[in-house]
């Protein structure tokens, strides 16, 4: 493209473990025409899809609780109250956080519906994340949940009160990102039901 504003000038792969973390070098026409050269190191991991399950008769929502090792290495205990969530892994979203839903929590998913796609942290990050909300009750508990032990996880289901969720994401007591947006957004349902 002669008008593109980014030439990039070489792409390399530092590690390919888990996901591909690549170094870019690529320069970038500023708005008064001169040329700025910058590296970055991004990783190419997947995408994800998030879901917020919210039970209107009891006024409860179903989060998760489980060890992170970024938030570990963040300086915290590495364990995160969420919302149920994982990986697309090519899959249709909604198909994806059904099945997600389903290891994580041993819930089945009513009124389930995609409310947006957002960029993760795009400065390093080409994840995408795809958010849900939905509605269950007592009666769509079909299986254990708790995760898959060969995937290394161990997780605690969790029902709270959607007050004390919503209070929780406001000081600090929840600090997941997606779970934080999924709750904002329920609040904000919520309010044009009344």
């Amino acid at each position: 493209m002669p008008d593109d504003p980014i030439r990039i000038i070489q792409e390399t792969t530092l590690s390919d473990h888990h996901f591909p973390l690549k170094q870019l070098t690529y320069e970038q026409r500023r708005r008064d025409g001169s040329w700025q050269r910058e590296t970055r190191e991004v990783y190419l991991n997947a995408s994800g899809v998030a879901v917020l399950l919210y039970d209107p008769e009891r006024r409860t929502v179903l989060l998760t609780r489980q060890f992170r090792p970024g938030v570990r290495m963040a300086g915290d205990d590495g364990f995160l109250v969420e919302v149920p969530a994982g990986m697309l892994d090519d899959a249709d979203p909604e198909a994806r956080i059904r099945a997600e839903l389903m290891e994580e929590t041993g819930f089945e998913a009513r009124k389930l519906r995609r409310i947006m796609t957002l960029y993760a942290s795009p400065g390093t990050l080409t994840e995408q994340v795809h958010y849900f909300l939905g509605e269950y009750g007592q009666a769509d508990k079909k299986e254990q949940g708790g995760g898959e032990e060969e995937e290394g996880e161990d997780i605690e289901v969790l029902e709270m009160d959607v007050g004390e969720a919503l209070r929780q994401a406001g000081t600090g007591g929840i600090r997941d990102a997606k779970t934080v947006i999924l709750l904002q957004a329920l609040r904000e349902e919520l309010r044009t039901l009344r």
